[in-house]
Order: C-alpha cells, then sequence, then structure tokens
C-alpha cells in the first residue's frame, strides 16, 4: 500500500470529507497541519504547486484535494493508485 499524507488545515471541511474517504477505504495517512506552521504551508505549495488545503499526496503523486481524491474514486482509479489491488 502507497504511503499517504494529507496537508490540512484544523477547520477545513475538505479535509474532513478527504479523512473520511480514505478511512472508508481502509487506508491510514499521515496528516500535517499548516494551520500555524508557515513552513510546512510553504513545503506543501512547493510539493503541490497548489496553496488550498487539503492537498493530499500518494507515494510521490500530488494528487490535489478532495475533489481530486473523490474523481480517481469515482473513476475507479484510487484503488489502483494507493495499491490496493
Amino acid at each position: 500500500m502507497a504511503d499517504v499524507v494529507m496537508y490540512k488545515t484544523k477547520v477545513c471541511p475538505f479535509c474532513v470529507m478527504a479523512g473520511m474517504l480514505l478511512k472508508k477505504k481502509g487506508v491510514p495517512w499521515r496528516e500535517v497541519d499548516v494551520t500555524h506552521d508557515v513552513e510546512l504551508r510553504k513545503d506543501m505549495e512547493k510539493r503541490s504547486g497548489r496553496r488550498t488545503v487539503p492537498q493530499i499526496f500518494i507515494g510521490d503523486v500530488s494528487v490535489g484535494g478532495y475533489d481530486d481524491l473523490a474523481r480517481l474514486e469515482r473513476a475507479g482509479e484510487l484503488d489502483l493508485l494507493l495499491g490496493l489491488t
């Protein structure tokens, strides 16, 4: 199974929904809270090229945010990326 990292903030409904989807899939993930940490947020922006949260990485692949994660799930591509199939 691929390593999953989600950059998030404390008050982010899309972060919660992304976590719920990952939990439903039975996938463990590591959260990086960028709420009050400018350096971690800069790292997130450098890695993803985006400023919004969540930013989700599966292995070295920048998936994007919740909408992108859900789109992969609907297309049947998320399991392959996660290494579940």
